[in-house]
């Protein structure tokens, strides 16, 4: 593989739940000029007060690495893995995708819900909200499918990801 080629990775940071922690990793990125492509983040283990931010973003495998090295120096940073690399993972994303619609609109956007699993949270007469979770790839698929029945809105979570098997983050 060439040291140019761009690839996405998905990497999780244990830090402590504290103020301005998001910030640092934030302007880690944006001051160097690395693109966020999803980031996530909430609190996993309330009893030691720490969160697992999960970010993912693209870059040659040189930037990669660099991206992890200077998250590693951030004085909160706990641990940093890139579960791109480091094997098998279960990556997800959810997102509320709100359609509008009547008649014959209505009925295939429940028809096509069903057959991506997405399920009604919300209904008026005139519109659906659905709840949709799984890759990025199906939920852009989930989406291009509504647009033409009456997509109004749509909010999305970001990946969350996690290594398979038994090692922690």
């Amino acid at each position: 593989m060439d040291d140019k080629t761009i690839e996405r990775h998905i990497i999780a940071v244990l830090v402590d739940n504290e103020a301005g922690v998001l910030a640092r990793v934030i302007g880690l990125f944006s001051g160097r000029g690395y693109n966020i492509e999803s980031l996530t983040v909430a609190e996993v283990d309330p009893r030691n007060a720490r969160s697992r931010i999960t970010v993912v973003t693209s870059g040659t495998p040189q930037i990669v690495e660099q991206i992890k090295a200077q998250l590693d120096r951030l004085v909160p940073v706990h641990k940093v893995s890139d579960l791109t690399e480091e094997g098998e993972h279960v990556a997800r994303e959810l997102a509320l995708v709100k359609v509008r619609g009547s008649g014959d609109r209505r009925v295939e956007s429940l028809r096509i819900a069903d057959i991506f699993r997405a399920g009604v949270v919300d209904s008026t007469a005139r519109s659906f909200v659905f709840e949709i979770t799984g890759s990025t790839d199906k939920i852009d698929a989930f989406v291009r499918l509504m647009e033409p029945l009456g997509l109004v809105d749509i909010s999305r979570t970001g990946i969350v990801a996690i290594a398979r098997g038994e090692k922690p983050i």
